[in-house]
């Protein structure tokens, strides 16, 4: 069962490899000319390419082989309609919106990765219920599945307003953040999380404490949406609770370092020091991202800070990239579905590399604007970040096929 795991990993990061190269033809057409493309359609492509390609490939296989772990050896047999409708749905979206933005084509592709993820979670909040024992690891996987379905309703307000032609902006804006965060927040790291639990419960960390954190995690996540939106105006005593809710997470994520601390002799007995090291990065990321939600809760702030494009790209990326996607990266290398090698340890260094410099830039760019100053050269220094990442991540796929 590995082995179709192995397979279905190594799609979603040629996935991944398309990402990144369309990242860089979009960082180039900001820093030089590039008439032929047009700029939106193309990033709609990106990102939806992004979240459906490559994060929700990934997940959706490393959800389903876990149940190939537990009780349920032909697992991906069952789900195979599953992942290949999300990856012909991916590449319907790749291959029509750079041509057509949001039009008929485009949002066909996208409705039905939106329906083949109704029938993921109903399927597979059924298996894990059909596993003799249940554990926190499964309330995670359960409740990621649903915010993957409830973030369509941003999507299906988008649609609406499109069709009947009210594109209010504050509305439209709120559903974008609608779907971005339940995507981000709930769906990606809700698996993720999920995902990262089932090594600490092995460890053998107190259940009844790993249960806590999953229920203060779970509480924060709808509040928090509203930090996304400071445009809309909510009651005093609904932005108390939002401020709560971001305490909230930051505590249950400093509560879970602390039993990872504990249990550190156990849980990374085996783990090699390279893994080690990423996993501390994809901590220190998401460490940095709680730190920022904690600052957007000071309204002035949140709302002087999202008209700034630079910072938002800044955050998003910070999120997709050093905390999602390095540990999808990290955990296919627990799971052995990647070889570990130093070959492709360099690759993945690279592609390291190359997120700390995007985000270190992006964040001059976002405190110049604040400022109202010019960073000389910025978009040419934006598209070699770009690239470090595109050739990082061709690294790591050129070494994961010469390892098979």
């Amino acid at each position: 069962m590995n082995n179709i795991a192995q397979k279905w990993i190594s799609v979603s990061f040629f996935n991944l490899l398309i990402v990144a190269i369309i990242g860089v033809i979009l960082r180039y057409k900001i820093a030089y000319a590039l008439p032929i493309i047009n700029q939106k359609y193309l990033l709609h492509a990106h990102s939806h390419f992004a979240f459906t390609g490559w994060v929700t490939m990934a997940l959706m296989t490393l959800l389903v082989q876990y149940l190939t772990q537990h009780q349920n050896i032909h697992a991906f047999k069952k789900y195979k309609q599953i992942l290949w409708l999300n990856l012909i749905a991916a590449y319907g979206m790749l291959f029509t919106f750079p041509f057509e933005g949001y039009a008929a084509l485009s949002i066909t592709f996208s409705s039905i990765s939106i329906l083949d993820s109704y029938a993921f979670a109903y399927m597979y909040w059924k298996d894990l219920s059909k596993i003799e024992w249940q554990s926190t690891t499964h309330s995670y996987f359960k409740i990621a599945v649903i915010f993957n379905a409830l973030s369509s309703l941003g999507v299906f307000t988008l649609a609406y307003m499109m069709a009947t032609k009210q594109t209010e902006q504050n509305y439209y804006l709120a559903s974008v953040y609608f779907f971005l965060h339940f995507q981000y927040n709930g769906w990606f790291l809700f698996a993720c999380l999920g995902l990262w639990n089932k090594f600490i419960e092995q460890s053998g960390a107190s259940t009844n404490q790993l249960k806590w954190i999953f229920i203060l995690f779970t509480a924060s996540c709808i509040p928090n949406y509203f930090l996304s939106t400071p445009w809309i105006s909510i009651p005093f005593i609904f932005h108390t609770l939002v401020v709560l809710a971001v305490v909230v997470q930051l505590f249950a994520w400093v509560w879970m370092l602390s039993i990872v601390r504990t249990n550190n002799q156990q849980l990374f007995k085996q783990v090699p020091k390279f893994m080690k090291q990423v996993l501390g990065i994809v901590a220190i990321a998401f460490s940095i991202k709680l730190i920022l939600q904690l600052g957007s809760a000071i309204p002035t702030l949140s709302t002087l800070t999202y008209g700034f494009r630079p910072i938002v790209i800044g955050y998003l990326h910070l999120a997709l990239l050093g905390v999602i996607t390095l540990y999808i990266v990290v955990h296919n290398l627990l799971e052995k579905n990647l070889t570990n090698s130093k070959y492709l340890q360099m690759g993945i260094s690279v592609f390291i590399i190359g997120i700390i410099l995007n985000e270190f830039l992006l964040m001059v760019e976002g405190i110049a604007d604040l400022f109202n100053l010019a960073v000389s050269f910025i978009n040419q220094a934006l598209l070699f970040a770009a690239i470090i990442l595109m050739m990082g991540m061709a690294w790591i796929n050129i070494q994961n096929k010469l390892l098979k």
